[in-house]
């Protein structure tokens, strides 16, 4: 077999890993960069629909809030490396930003491949060996890391930075063999589910209403009828379920939908209370007095969405408006505030935009993200159990963590 010495290997080369690697280069580390994908961040090309959301332009607070899991970890990580430090890495790298509605940060191009290949282009400058392979192994011997084994080769080094991602996305090169890694060098491994994924909803509303998208809607959920989760933006319905911005984010609340009884509540006409919705109605009544009730709709709700309601609403689709009564006014007014559909799963995780569960922080430096059981052996990204919602915050993550690591190697190889 092969040997060849480095000083760090990088396992990955997503976002986190390619970005830990470049930061490395550039302080003069030797680094080796395993990635068995052709080309680096396959995942990251593809986020954001092709633009990638590689960040959020809010303060550190904000941030945090958007972290429903272990957010504390995140704290030295942010304050070392933030989302306007990212910003300014990738524009004085030759890519210009835009912050967007909800401080969402994209490329100016709207082309994912732009934070990609600037990353690569880091890599090539700094001399980072990328070698297209597996690892197969870590080793380690009584100081800690020691080197990594792929299919080909033997690599002695004295750090290794775990960048594998989550199990999101398995196409790309998210296969989950970082949790393995972790495992068999004796750290626990929080459970491994779908975040910020689509939901499935039993019966004939969805496929009905597939291909409809809902803007300016406020989504809440709540858990065993109690509400954890409320907030305005767009959906869209699916021949399974529902997916869209406000259904990702809501899904990262919803932890244990096996176990638990999840309900969706959208409020359709959410810039108005009841009273002035009421109002609406009644001038819209008044406007197709003589008509159906179906076709007295049309100004109030998308043309795909009325046969739904009307049904909904228990009132005959062919009665005379101006004999809806005052009862079935109101029955229609709650069902427009309560648009109110059962949750009963979630779609698979390879379909999730990030998995949550991961490395337990609790045995991993917030400061520096090396191993507290493994002296030399580092995590970066999606494989630790931290998760935000959508938004940029999980790409942030990846940037935030891998500089402390990136950071921490460089100075103990000083």
């Amino acid at each position: 077999m092969k040997h060849s010495t480095t000083d760090v290997v990088v396992i990955g080369g997503g976002a986190a890993g390619a970005f830990c690697a470049a930061l490395l280069g550039e302080r003069g580390t030797r680094v080796i960069l395993l990635e068995p994908n052709r080309e680096i961040g396959r995942k990251l090309r593809i986020t954001g629909k092709g633009r990638c959301n590689l960040t959020n332009n809010c303060d550190k607070k904000t941030f945090l809030e958007n972290i429903p899991v272990n957010a504390k970890f995140l704290h030295s990580a942010l304050q070392a490396f933030s989302s306007a430090d990212t910003m300014n890495w990738f524009e004085n790298r030759g890519v210009p930003l835009k912050t967007e509605r909800g401080k969402r940060v994209f490329p100016v191009s709207d082309n994912a491949n732009d934070i990609a290949n600037a990353l690569e282009k880091e890599l090539n400058r700094f001399g980072v060996a990328v070698i297209h392979s597996r690892a197969k192994r870590i080793l380690t011997d009584e100081n800690g890391v020691c080197g990594v084994e792929t299919p080909e080769e033997s690599i002695s080094c004295c750090a290794v930075v775990l960048a594998t991602g989550g199990k999101s996305y398995p196409g790309t090169g998210s296969t989950g063999d970082g949790f393995y890694f972790a495992r068999e060098l004796g750290h626990n491994v929080t459970k491994i589910q779908p975040s910020l994924v689509p939901l499935t909803v039993p019966g004939e509303v969805c496929p009905e209403l597939m291909g409809l998208s809902l803007r300016n809607v406020e989504l809440t959920v709540r858990e065993n009828g109690k509400k954890i989760f409320s907030e305005l933006g767009e959906l869209l319905f699916t021949h399974f379920g529902v997916s869209g911005p406000l259904v990702l984010s809501a899904s990262s609340h919803m932890r244990d939908v096996a176990q638990r009884e999840y309900t969706l509540h959208i409020d359709l006409k959410p810039a108005l209370d009841e009273a002035a919705l009421d109002k609406r109605i009644q001038a819209d009544f008044v406007k197709y007095r003589n008509s159906d009730f179906i076709n007295a709709l049309g100004d109030l709700l998308p043309k795909k969405l009325i046969p739904v309601v009307v049904r909904l609403s228990g009132i005959d689709p062919r009665t005379k408006v101006h004999s809806v009564s005052k009862q079935q006014r109101h029955a229609l007014l709650r069902l427009l505030k309560d648009f109110t559909l059962p949750v009963d799963g979630t779609r698979p995780i390879a379909e999730a935009i990030v998995s949550s569960g991961g490395v337990d922080v609790r045995e991993v430096s917030p400061k520096t993200m090396e191993s507290k059981k493994i002296k030399g052996l580092y995590f970066v990204g999606e494989i630790l159990d931290v998760d935000g919602y959508t938004g940029g915050f999980n790409l942030q993550i990846a940037w935030s963590t891998a500089f402390c690591a990136a950071r921490a190697i460089s100075e103990n190889n000083e």
